[in-house]
């Protein structure tokens, strides 16, 4: 019994200790983004292309399909009530407010996340953050806030991406291949899509960005510091895959939070 509580009390001790490391290395980021930046904007453009431009491929393969199978479902279900003029809403409305962020959100995850993590936590095995702070150069400034700056610029791109392209998968099932009336698609669309929905979509879109880069190069960072860490490479594709799996799952709690407060 005694070492059942002691278990308790040290797992409730790491993850008290693991939120308060987390909640001051974002906070330690964000002031060295504001302060006056000595990075080039030149590694900004390359975490912009590293977390956005490589993601595009996936962002529309993954957009295409989830409209073509939205379009397939929503046209099979409205026809049994005989409206199928809603289908343009249905499609672009369940991509805009939900569908479009989280989706982008666990793509980018599984693509540029578990790369952050990976190369950070690398970073701090082989000591070259520790390098950086013997030179006198702060890790949060220099790596960190052109990877939370790109971050926050790709993914709400990617999200209005895979909006459009989903968008396009629904038409061309819905409309082309099942026989949906054109103009009802788009007259729906336009007059049940509001500006609250789009608010909706980007709000997410940058909290999900954000989510995505501190979590995992928060791991990484600390990589040294997780239970399932240490110095090596298995402590890094450990704590790699803790990254994704928080970040996934956080996704889905923050898509759930924000969802209530905006309804």
């Amino acid at each position: 019994m005694i070492n059942i509580v002691n278990y308790l009390g040290d797992l409730t001790l790491y993850y008290v200790n693991q939120a308060g490391r987390m909640g001051i290395f974002l906070a330690f980021v964000i002031y060295n983004i504001i302060k006056l930046p000595y990075y080039k904007i030149s590694h900004v453009i390359k975490q912009i292309y590293i977390i956005g431009t490589l993601s595009v491929f996936v962002i529309i393969f993954t957009g295409l399909f989830t409209g073509m199978v939205l379009g397939l479902q929503g046209y099979n279900t409205l026809s049994k009530f005989g409206s199928e003029g809603l289908l343009g809403s249905a499609v672009a409305l369940s991509l805009i407010r939900e569908l479009g962020p989280v989706l982008a959100a666990l793509m980018v995850t599984g693509r540029a996340g578990s790369a952050i993590c990976a190369e950070i936590g690398i970073m701090r095995i082989s000591e070259q953050i520790d390098a950086l702070e013997c030179m006198a150069i702060e890790p949060h400034k220099y790596i960190m806030a052109p990877k939370f700056i790109a971050a926050l610029i790709s993914v709400p791109l990617l999200t209005a991406l895979f909006n459009v392209v989903g968008i396009f998968g629904g038409y061309i099932v819905g409309v082309k291949l099942l026989g949906a009336n054109e103009g009802s698609f788009f007259t729906g669309m336009y007059r049940d899509v509001e500006f609250i929905d789009v608010y909706m979509g980007f709000i997410k879109s940058i909290c999900f960005g954000l989510l995505i880069v501190w979590i995992c190069s928060a791991k990484g960072y600390f990589v040294h510091m997780e239970r399932s860490g240490g110095f090596g490479a298995e402590g890094v594709s450990r704590v790699t895959t803790s990254a994704v799996v928080l970040s996934s799952v956080l996704i889905l709690v923050v898509d759930y939070i924000i969802t209530s407060l905006l309804i």
